[in-house]
């Protein structure tokens, strides 16, 4: 039973993590991190790497969705995922050179920023 519960946990985590990339078309890192490192006692540059490579099936199935519902714009898809992939190959060397204090401390200022944002 305890092999059970120690499995479950993650995959309702998950849940929630995919309920929330589907709902708001992304976001889902700033919920697995934190979930990775309280919760399941990585470290912060272990949580970040981790929390990237759960997201990109996450964001497949809900870009599937959105497609399959026919909200999708081409052209932007086009210009931003140029930006987006130099900045992800950028953002993954770089969190590498980072201490775990650092990464830690930017991430929470980026989603203070984005609450924030979210607020005003």
């Amino acid at each position: 039973m305890e092999g059970i519960k120690k499995k479950s946990a993650p995959t309702a985590a998950g849940g929630a993590v995919g309920a929330v990339n589907g709902i708001f078309g992304g976001g889902g890192g700033m919920i697995v991190v934190p979930l990775l490192t309280g919760v399941g006692k990585k470290p912060p540059l272990v949580a970040h790497a981790t929390a990237i490579l759960i997201i990109l099936p996450v964001s497949a199935v809900s870009a599937a969705v959105y497609l399959w519902a026919g909200m999708f714009d081409m052209e932007l898809f086009l210009a931003v995922s140029i930006g987006v992939l130099a900045g992800g190959f950028a953002g993954a060397k770089l969190l590498g050179a980072v201490s775990p204090a650092a990464a830690t401390m930017v991430f929470a200022v980026v989603m203070l920023a984005a609450g924030l944002r979210m607020i005003f």
